[in-house]
Order: C-alpha cells, then sequence, then structure tokens
C-alpha cells in the first residue's frame, strides 16, 4: 500500500487573542495567533494538478460555512469548498469526512460535503445533541445546534458513521477515541512515508501543547487529556508527527503546494 499524504489547508486567520486560550492558566498577560484548519488526507498520485482519487481521499473536518464565517465575523476566512480545489478536490465528490469533535469550528462546513459519509465518535454525537447540559453557556458558545440537527437527520442512513472507540476507516488511517479536549474527540492516525502520524485536531491547539505536556483551556477532562497523549505519542513514530488543530506554524513552517495550503507529511 502506497503511503499517504497529510495537507493542512487554513481557512481563517491568523487571529490574535488571548495566549491563555492556548496554554491552561499561563500567559495570562499576553496575546498569540491562531489560525482555523482543515486537513485531506490523499492516497497516491501527485500533491495537485490531478484529480483527487475520492476512493483514498479523507478530509478531517468540515470547517465552516461562509455564513457561519459571516456571523462570527471571523477574519481572513476562505471556503474550505475554495480550500480544497486548491488541491484539485471537488468538495461535492467528497466521500469521507472525519469529524474530529463536534465544536462549531470543526463541524459547521458539514452541508458543504454532499455526499461524504462522517465519520463521528458516538458519545460526542451523544453528548452535543442529546445531554441536557451541553445547552449550558459555557458549552453553548463552542456548540452548533443547527449542524447537529442536520447531522441527526442523516442518523440510521449509511452517511453517518457512529465509531464506538478506535475503527479503521482504511487500510493506512484509523480513527482513535482521544478525549480530553472533549468527551469523544477522535484522532486520525495515518500511514505516512515518514512513518506514523496522528491528525490531532483539537487534542492541542499549538505544538507547544504537545511539547510542554500542557492542555489548552478549552478542556472537559484533564485525566482523560493526561491519558490520550500518553497513547497519542506511543502511536505516533516521533513527536514532529504529532500536528495541533491551530497552529499558525503549520501554514508558515511546511513545504507549501497552494496559498495557505502545505504538505506536514
Amino acid at each position: 500500500m502506497a503511503p499517504y499524504r497529510i495537507f493542512a489547508l487554513k481557512y481563517a486567520g491568523p487571529l490574535v487573542g488571548p495566549a491563555m486560550m492556548l496554554m491552561w492558566m499561563r500567559d495570562l498577560d499576553r496575546t498569540a495567533e491562531r489560525a482555523y484548519y482543515i486537513w485531506c488526507i490523499r492516497g497516491g498520485g501527485h500533491d495537485t494538478g490531478g484529480t483527487a482519487d475520492m476512493s483514498r481521499t479523507v478530509v478531517v473536518d468540515a470547517g465552516i460555512s461562509p455564513q457561519k464565517a459571516a456571523e462570527r465575523d471571523l477574519a481572513g476566512y476562505v471556503s474550505p469548498v475554495e480550500m480544497l480545489s486548491r488541491l484539485d478536490v471537488d468538495a461535492s465528490a467528497v466521500r469521507h469526512v472525519v469529524l474530529t469533535h463536534l465544536h462549531w469550528d470543526h463541524v459547521n462546513g458539514a452541508r458543504l460535503f454532499p455526499r461524504a459519509t462522517f465519520y463521528v465518535q458516538e458519545r460526542e454525537y451523544r453528548f452535543w445533541r442529546d445531554h441536557p447540559l451541553a445547552g449550558r453557556p459555557p458549552l453553548r458558545h463552542v456548540s452548533d445546534p443547527q449542524t447537529y440537527r442536520f447531522l441527526g437527520s442523516l442518523e440510521g442512513s449509511s452517511r453517518l458513521v457512529l465509531h464506538d472507540g478506535d475503527a479503521e476507516l482504511m487500510p493506512g488511517i484509523r480513527c482513535l477515541l482521544s478525549p480530553g479536549h472533549t468527551l469523544g474527540l477522535q484522532t486520525v492516525a495515518v500511514e505516512t512515508e515518514r512513518g506514523t502520524a496522528v491528525v490531532g485536531s483539537d487534542c492541542a491547539h499549538v505544538f507547544g501543547n504537545y511539547r510542554e505536556d500542557w492542555p489548552s483551556s478549552v478542556i472537559m477532562n484533564m485525566l482523560d487529556w493526561l491519558e490520550t497523549y500518553d497513547r497519542i505519542r506511543s502511536v505516533a513514530s516521533s513527536p514532529d508527527l504529532l500536528f495541533p488543530g491551530h497552529d499558525p506554524v503549520m501554514t508558515s513552517g511546511y513545504p507549501t503546494v497552494a496559498e495557505d495550503v502545505t504538505r506536514l507529511a
């Protein structure tokens, strides 16, 4: 089996905000930049310049719609549809979208993928759709009830797959239950030419979370977080193959293949 390649696609930012958001209970008097991404995993073929093989193309997270970007006044926004087109990937033809977790900035763009099957952890899905605490103010701030209703309309069809723990998506790509940031976040382990990489989404917001063994301030369970870090470190072939969710370095520190699109591995 040929190895996969992982691309980071920046759909918004950089935004400047409190550094404490990125490092729990630290840097209270500082600011820091963050960016917003989706990721594309591709098997075979070339980086750009050819039609993607949809059977071996996986989009990780859905970003947000133009309507939500306007509502949130999200600086530097470019639709995930446009970002994927820079990799010659047609969002309307994408068949596999992994939703790492159901915060608004990772799930709102689900309707941009009209043919996709969505893969999400069942405990994540059930919490945000059904749990009474999900409507309390701190959680409502990061939620997206309208998109949860859309996913609910797919329940029972082939377009929504609910994982109960770890699951193989296809040979060379695994979804790993990785709670902490949310109750049912899943990371994505990918076999690349450099070894096993982990697309961690918001398991870490920036690389410093992994390096310093320190979470961001947006976390639901510290003990789960610590166990998750131990686990995904054991899965990744090297520490530099653990990729976070919002670090601007993913735009500037890796080979550029198109505007705001970089190859991570």
